[in-house]
């Protein structure tokens, strides 16, 4: 009975591995973001280890001047990794660890849901067609796109928490759906926005199928707003606080119209390791033989009246629409919904094709009679190991220390959008120091450093006028108690912006005094339209 109730998980987690041998060499894969991803995830660690439960701040990324990237950039990830950190595992082996985990689960998730309303073979079929679309393997091989891999995870289980739902009002199934949409958040701000309208439009399936439509549509109202309010921690600050940053800078240039893809690299693309321009956009050989295979599978299930037609028709023709939408004919759409522009890459889009052909695939198995379902799912399997089995391996590794990751990072780890619009996009040199005095005479001995605790100074001698730089951010508590205690007449003060001197008149204590706690965000709102002295 054991065997016969676990067999195709265990059956769905043994084929997985098989694509992540590459994962248990030494060193971390080579991948456009992932000695990035490392290094962001060591400074949202430190922030952990000083007690910031929710990290903001990169003290060592940007030369040392530290970066608001953590703000900005989907937390899940990093929570998982430095847990596993935390246990003793390395930085790059945490990092390994999370791909390589995210992806057996995701696999499993997938069956959960589809064998659901499916039967079991045809939740199998879905699984690794999920699994092994080339696009996942661009993803962990190519991209190092941890944030995106591991909302792979969470898609389905918000399918299956609103499935279950719509037999049976728990409560259990509103808070792991709520668990579960708001871990997809967290995973990938930006693929979310992708996958909202489809989960409307499964909602409103599901309410046309439910027999209690009033306390459906109530509980999986409950599931939104309580996954999004369990996620608010992140997005509410990244939503709001975004306008204070470059973030314009990447989407404002149109490099979304020379990412979009043509037809035929869908179909197939030679294998690249190289930029966003190269790489792989291919569906997969045996997704499109599913793909074809369910417009049979439809009609059959039109014909029995199966409402199952239902979602694979509407299936078929997201999965159509997503085409159109990577490909330049798409443009218009492009530059009249704005918001697609924040996607960046047309290309991402791919998410949406890989879970709606893995969809497919199963409910094209499904149909089959039961006896032909064992043959077709391992001619499958088989099929999916022989052609994706050179898109499963790392393009060489890294060796670097652990320090290379703790210490000072030459680089912001994005292309500049997070920084604050009252700093420079990226900075080119070390600082002499976290306090520089720039003129006059002062001497500054650094007692304590956190990376988003103010660092503690004790002075020794200062003379008038004196002008300080403040070379990382958090020093501006100090500067208040520095003012307060030292300095009187004419006073030079640092608000937190980067390397950006600044000259105030001792009227204008209060008010700086008054928002320090805010980061500078408040005061550059209400005074950045104001004639004040500035000196750089």
């Amino acid at each position: 009975m054991f065997y016969k109730k676990y067999l195709f998980p265990l059956f769905i987690v043994f084929v997985s591995v098989i694509a992540l041998i590459d994962l248990f060499k030494p060193g971390l894969p080579i991948t456009h973001d992932g000695q990035d991803h490392v290094a962001r995830i060591a400074n949202f660690y430190q922030n952990l280890v000083e007690g910031n439960i929710i990290p903001r701040w990169a003290g060592n990324l940007n030369w040392g001047y530290g970066h608001p990237i953590l703000m900005f950039l989907y937390p899940f990830p990093s929570y998982m990794a430095s847990f596993f950190h935390f246990l003793g595992f390395s930085l790059v082996d945490a990092v390994k660890i999370v791909f390589g985990l995210t992806f057996v689960l995701s696999g499993f998730t997938m069956y959960l849901w589809v064998r659901n309303f499916l039967n079991e073979k045809a939740a199998v079929v879905s699984a690794m067609l999920y699994l092994f679309a080339p696009y996942r393997f661009v993803d962990m091989y190519v991209r190092g796109a941890i944030g995106e891999h591991v909302a792979f995870v969470f898609l389905p289980l918000v399918f299956y928490f609103l499935l279950k739902l719509n037999k049976d009002i728990k409560g259990i199934y509103i808070l792991g759906g709520s668990l579960s949409l708001a871990g997809f958040i967290l995973s990938h701000n930006a693929i979310i926005l992708m996958f909202l309208p489809l989960f409307f439009l499964y909602s409103l399936y599901l309410f046309y199928q439910s027999k209690n439509k009033k306390y459906f549509m109530f509980n999986a109202a409950c599931v939104m707003i309580l996954g999004f309010g369990l996620a608010a921690f992140f997005w509410v600050p990244a939503f709001f606080e975004g306008k204070y940053t470059l973030r314009d800078i990447v989407t404002g240039g149109k490099e979304y119209a020379a990412s979009f893809v043509t037809w035929k690299d869908f179909f197939y693309g030679a294998w690249s390791y190289g930029g966003t321009l190269f790489l792989s956009k291919q569906i997969g050989i045996i997704h499109w033989i599913g793909l074809f295979g369910s417009v049979i599978a439809t009609h059959h299930l039109y014909r029995k009246k199966d409402r199952l037609w239902i979602v694979s028709m509407s299936s078929f023709i997201i999965f159509w629409i997503t085409l159109f939408l990577m490909t330049s004919a798409s443009n218009p759409i492009w530059q009249t919904i704005t918001t697609l522009q924040k996607f960046q890459f047309p290309w991402r889009f791919l998410s949406v094709t890989v879970f709606m052909s893995a969809l497919l695939g199963g409910i094209a198995i499904h149909v089959f009679p039961d006896k032909y379902r064992k043959i077709f799912l391992l001619i499958l399997v088989a099929g999916l190991l022989v052609v994706n089995k050179d898109y499963w391996y790392a393009n060489g590794y890294l060796q670097k220390p652990e320090a290379f990751y703790t210490g000072v990072y030459y680089a912001t780890t994005d292309t500049g959008e997070s920084a604050p619009i009252w700093s420079v996009r990226f900075m080119e040199k070390e600082p002499k120091s976290h306090l520089e005095v720039v003129e006059g005479k002062g001497e500054m001995r650094e007692v304590k450093r956190r990376s988003t605790n103010p660092q503690l100074f004790s002075q020794c001698c200062f003379t008038l006028p004196l002008l300080f730089r403040n070379n990382h951010a958090n020093l501006l508590n100090f500067f208040l108690i520095l003012l307060d205690y030292v300095l009187n007449g004419q006073l030079f003060l640092l608000i937190p912006c980067f390397p950006f001197l600044t000259c105030l008149s001792p009227k204008l204590i209060h008010l700086i005094k008054f928002y320090s706690s805010s980061n500078c965000r408040l005061f550059w709102e209400k005074y950045r339209h104001q004639q004040l002295p500035l000196l750089r």
